[in-house]
């Protein structure tokens, strides 16, 4: 992979509610009114006016990408995007990296220059982290290579054990 698209890369432990950036990815599910996991944490964090604008835009169909105001997050704007749930099928693996690749080209069309993803179907969903990670990342830098306006992306994972499986991925495709 190539140095440049590295460098715009970073793997983070933590809570992506805290993250100040220009916009966080939330792991949603089709209602876009909150749930578990990042996605509850995410609605809980930014306050009722995420709800509210939420339930205006409606429905998001899987893969796809719905985005509104971060609130009272540090974050300007949430892109929402919804995951396939796993089922070990080569579906899931389209659906998945559309998540991240519907989720960087509205980044793009909204001038943002940094954003965040959580690990979007890790949790409930049940997608295999090694095999999702590869997705997340191998979608990113394919997109970050001709692309020149996000100058920032990070993976932040909320447990040590999948922040690690992104840090081997990633030590992995530097060499």
């Amino acid at each position: 992979m190539e140095k440049e698209v590295l460098e715009r890369i970073t793997i983070a432990q933590g809570d992506i509610t805290r993250l100040a950036l220009d916009a966080i990815v939330n792991a949603a599910n089709s209602s876009l009114l909150g749930g578990g996991g990042v996605d509850g944490a995410i609605h809980r964090a930014a306050g009722p006016g995420l709800l509210n604008e939420c339930r205006k835009i409606g429905r998001c169909p899987t893969g796809k990408v719905r985005i509104t105001r971060g609130y009272n997050l540090p974050a300007r704007y949430v892109i929402h995007t919804v995951g396939p749930i796993y089922s070990g099928r080569a579906q899931d693996r389209k659906l998945l990296s559309s998540c991240y690749l519907n989720s960087l080209e509205l980044a793009v069309k909204k001038d943002i220059a940094s954003m965040a993803f959580p690990a979007i179907s890790c949790g409930v969903y049940g997608y295999p982290m090694t095999e999702a990670c590869k997705i997340a990342v191998d979608t990113t830098c394919d997109f970050l290579k001709g692309n020149s306006t996000i100058k920032k992306v990070v993976f932040i994972l909320f447990s040590k054990n999948n922040h690690a499986v992104y840090q081997e991925y990633l030590k992995s495709v530097e060499k």
